[in-house]
């Protein structure tokens, strides 16, 4: 009689789904409008999705705006209630009470002041989201944490306020606000740096949506290197030739705006020159720009692709080298690797040691 193996799910993965989908069902959403550059229109657009939500009727109130230069949002906010600032912010507490169906919170970047539950507005924006009140708010390129060293490299400009990456990140929704060249802010950047800027802000919302796939992907158990960006994954022994597939690595992570990561299985009883050639090719890595990864474990072949899952890798560029190398892997680990790296692609570099 024939029989069927069916996969049981691993306890702990099902519960972490489970988890997921109900902070998820729990958590209001966000949604971001992004401007590239002052004065491209962002909070106009976050204040006029408002108006046009009210009406359609839903509840929609205004949590916060700004203080200046806001008198072309006057028609807008005519029709929206607006709930005032605190002396220590947002107030959360009555947003929370009145319960929208959407908050409009303007110029996200802002610090609270001095005595704040919270330091900044982003962290009450925070707070309204854990306690599932929908937001909509707007910020600036320039006032993201990790993409200012970029701006003040392009602009020679940095501002004094920020709001991490990794919360822009979260957002469910994000809209790169644009508009065409000829009506693009006049002022001291050059089309050049709008255009460089431009070009951020929108491979800024390509990362929000791999994010946004990837925490769909985890809610529902889907083990795939789908993405909207390149992450290569450069594998290396002792004697890897690491120089073409590194150097290939950044070519290609750069050509498409993609990640670059190194990753060496920890060997033991290295000769003192495969010991000294592995740290060069590391340092080699670190000097392309890679993220360096050391793993351990007895079966290397099962360690990278486990990696290699976690960290969504799309490319992975392995050595054809000696068998003696892989000494700890499979009869044929170059097979074995692509027979098991589903969803990636697998680039061989032979040696010439192997030729």
């Amino acid at each position: 009689m024939a029989t069927r193996d069916f996969c049981r799910p691993n306890p702990d993965e099902l519960l972490r789904q489970i988890e997921a989908e109900e902070a998820q069902a729990r958590r209001g959403r966000l949604k971001i409008f992004l401007g590239y550059a002052p004065r491209v229109g962002k909070s106009f657009r976050m204040f006029d999705e408002g108006r046009r939500r009210a009406e359609r009727g839903q509840d929609v109130i205004v949590g916060a705006v700004q203080a200046r230069g806001s008198e072309d949002l006057a028609p807008l906010l005519a029709k929206l209630e607006i709930i005032p600032l605190t002396p220590t912010g947002v107030d959360v507490e009555r947003i929370v009470q009145r319960g929208p169906h959407a908050c409009l919170i303007d110029e996200l970047a802002s610090d609270n002041p001095p005595g704040s539950p919270r330091e900044h507005r982003w962290q009450d924006v925070e707070e309204l989201l854990d306690r599932g009140v929908n937001v909509i708010s707007a910020i600036n390129l320039q006032y993201i944490a990790e993409v200012q060293p970029e701006i003040e490299r392009l602009t020679g400009r940095r501002a004094q306020r920020s709001v991490p990456e990794a919360f822009i990140r979260s957002a469910d929704e994000i809209v790169v606000v644009d508009v065409p060249p000829e009506d693009r802010p006049a002022g001291s950047l050059t089309p050049r740096q709008l255009s460089n800027l431009r070009e951020l802000a929108l491979l800024l919302a390509a990362e929000v949506v791999e994010s946004q796939l990837q925490r769909y992907m985890d809610a529902h158990g889907i083990q795939q290197s789908w993405g909207t960006q390149e992450r290569i994954l450069v594998c290396m022994t002792p004697r890897s030739e690491a120089r073409p597939m590194l150097q290939t690595g950044r070519y290609a992570a750069d050509r498409f705006h993609g990640h670059l990561l190194t990753v060496y299985v920890k060997q033991k009883e290295l000769t003192r020159e495969a010991e000294e050639m592995l740290e060069q090719n590391l340092d080699l890595a670190r000097k392309l720009g890679a993220e360096v990864h050391l793993l351990e474990g007895s079966d290397p072949m099962g360690e990278i692709l486990r990696f290699a899952r976690e960290q969504r890798v799309t490319q992975i560029y392995i050595g054809h080298t000696q068998r003696s190398a892989w000494r700890f892997w499979a009869a044929n680990p170059v097979d074995r690797l692509i027979e098991a790296a589903e969803g990636m692609d697998v680039r061989i570099f032979p040696h010439k040691s192997a030729a």
